[in-house]
């Protein structure tokens, strides 16, 4: 990009500007960021969400763990479309898991006291855990359909009918 300055500004001393510093820094490799924030999500749903029994690492194939150790410029081999099978069933009983304590903590909540997940979660306004874990099954290569059949099979189980049929 082009920067232009004043007169006044290009006689100046001093430190390099901020504009100036991020210009010259690396480009940093998308799908490395995705990467990452993929690792992020799964990190912070198994916090919040209290999930025992979940190996984060355990959702990545060698490729992927190895790209988490890498520069943010760097290019680095990430997984493909060929996924180990394990690993996928790994994956999907992850996002399952997700799903079925949200809908758990949502309705334990709700019994022990009528309060919304906004009231619940007060710093996640508009967080819907169950539409999170089907974007990111999107990122996990899992089908989106088999986590919405079975937030849908988790609100009949706990007597949210209502919102089952929505």
């Amino acid at each position: 990009p082009v920067l232009d300055t004043e007169d006044a500004w290009v006689s100046v001393e001093g430190p390099v500007s901020i504009v100036e510093l991020a210009l010259e820094q690396k480009r940093i490799h998308y799908p490395l960021v995705e990467h990452q924030f993929v690792l992020c999500t799964v990190l912070y749903a198994t916090m919040r969400l209290s999930l025992k029994g979940v190996k984060p690492l355990a959702l990545f194939d060698s490729k992927g763990k190895n790209a988490f150790f890498k520069d943010l410029t760097s290019i680095q081999l990430l997984p493909s479309g060929d996924m180990d099978p394990n690993v996928l069933s790994i994956r999907q009983q992850f996002l399952l898991k997700v799903v079925s304590a949200a809908v758990q903590t949502l309705c334990s909540s709700q019994k022990d006291r009528e309060v919304s997940e906004e009231d619940y979660f007060p710093f996640e306004k508009g967080k819907n855990w169950p539409t999170l874990a089907a974007d990111l099954a999107q990122y996990l290569q899992i089908c989106e359909d088999l986590v919405r059949r079975h937030y849908v099979c988790e609100l009949y189980s706990y007597g949210m009918d209502h919102l089952g049929e929505e």
